[in-house]
């Protein structure tokens, strides 16, 4: 049997070692090496999205991969591909490395500098180990094998600029379509999403911060069902326990979400935390939301460079979302879009506040009147991100995810005016 193998080493005089030695062993089918930790995780997710069995029986990873840790991406991975056998690259060899590789899903540990003689036997043994299980998945039992789950991550460029009610109706929509949705507040210190909710519950995420193995059970003591079928995870209610939550713990949570959900719907407000900083870092679809207005667009902006100066993401991997839009406001989508460099969404939510003022002074942002322009923007926002079920042709459609924009589309503005309204409010931004 041929084995595949996929090396994810970072460092290019390893990646050519690694590559040298892995064409010498006998029937394998080594992959050229992919560079740092997200390459890895979208290759896999493309080829599970394929078909299961392209994905490779054998994953490598080097200690020097980044930007996430070595340790946590093959927890990601054991918990996202779960029949493939990942292997750790390292020159540590102490009982204290080897058994974190193991409490972290490693089916082995190679140690640097590499030998042929122990590759092979780690290669072997992960890819007999890799074949059983996939034996095992094939005779039916209920176990998850895809890719996961799609995870959003909404932000504010400052505050008040309506992120968590973002983040509520686009959780709601992707489930009101079908699709089993988890909303997250990961606005750990000022999070609101129980009050917008009506949710009195006692745990929340820090609940599961100290959990190394997050298993069905214990992340569905900690997660509410909402009447709507939401999963919501709370944020803590005192905010300074939102310190016990690390970015190591974050990445587990959305992890452990994303493998039980088809979306996941996070809420990490307006302030940079080393938890919201790892659930951007993972999200597929990073949001930014912010008003038209030259305070909250240069907020925008700062925010984008911090992204980008922490490798947190970049600029032209963050889609920006305009809430509070009106037609005659002078800064257009596009003078946002230019000045921040990021993509905005072609959905841009209306300011028609009096809509929701009842729904939010009630705490049932859930019933919000389905005539409401702000809602309809908001799902056809959902529309927009493919986080909806398109109903089939056969099927009569309520009209709730048409994303026929109409008066709220996105309007032109003269080419001249955008220069003129960027140097203004770019001016003190830099």
């Amino acid at each position: 049997m041929t084995t595949r193998i996929l090396p994810a080493v970072g460092d290019i005089d390893a990646a050519r070692s690694v590559t040298t030695l892995l064409s010498q062993l006998p029937d394998a089918e080594p992959a050229a090496p992919v560079g740092d930790s997200t390459q890895l995780i979208d290759t896999l997710a493309r080829l599970a999205g394929e078909s299961l069995d392209e994905l490779p029986e054998v994953v490598l990873v080097h200690e020097r991969i980044g930007p996430v840790p070595a340790l946590e991406l093959i927890r990601e991975v054991s918990l996202r591909f779960p029949a493939i056998g990942v292997v750790l690259i390292t020159a540590d060899v102490t009982p204290g490395l080897f058994a974190a590789a193991m409490e972290s899903g490693a089916r082995g540990v190679v140690t640097l500098p590499l030998s042929y003689e122990e590759l092979v036997n780690r290669v072997q043994s992960a890819a007999q180990w890799s074949v059983g299980v996939r034996r095992h998945l094939s005779s039916g039992n209920d176990v998850f094998t895809g890719p996961g789950g799609t995870v959003i991550t909404v932000s504010g460029a400052k505050g008040g600029v309506g992120a968590t009610v973002a983040a509520v109706q686009l959780a709601l929509a992707a489930q009101a379509s079908g699709r089993s949705t988890a909303l997250v507040d990961m606005d750990l210190q000022a999070g609101d999403i129980g009050s917008y909710l009506d949710v009195q519950f006692r745990r929340s995420i820090v609940d599961l911060a100290t959990i190394t193995d997050i298993s069905p059970r214990v992340l569905a003591d900690a997660v509410f069902s909402h009447s709507t079928g939401l999963s919501v995870l709370l944020a803590p209610g005192d905010g300074e326990r939102g310190e016990e939550v690390s970015d190591r713990s974050a990445r587990q949570v959305v992890s452990a979400l994303r493998s039980r959900h088809e979306v996941v719907v996070i809420d990490c407000g307006s302030q940079l935390q080393g938890a919201g900083a790892a659930a951007i870092e993972m999200a597929d679809t990073a949001l930014l939301v912010t008003t038209p207005d030259v305070i909250a667009v240069r907020g925008a902006k700062r925010v984008v460079r911090m992204w980008d100066r922490l490798q947190i993401r970049k600029a032209e991997e963050t889609v920006t979302v305009v809430n509070r839009f009106i037609r005659s406001t002078e800064i257009q989508p596009q003078l946002i879009e230019k000045i921040t460099g990021t993509r905005t969404a072609n959905t841009v939510v209306p300011a028609h506040f009096k809509e929701l003022q009842g729904v939010v002074d009630a705490g049932r942002l859930h019933e919000l009147d389905p005539k409401s322009t702000v809602k309809q923007a908001l799902w056809a926002l959902a529309g927009e991100l493919g986080i909806v079920k398109v109903p089939d042709k056969g099927e009569k459609s309520a009209g709730k995810f048409r994303n026929d924009r109409g008066s709220i589309g996105r309007p032109r503005v003269g080419r001249r005016d955008d220069d003129a309204r960027y140097r203004a409010t770019t001016k003190g931004a830099s």
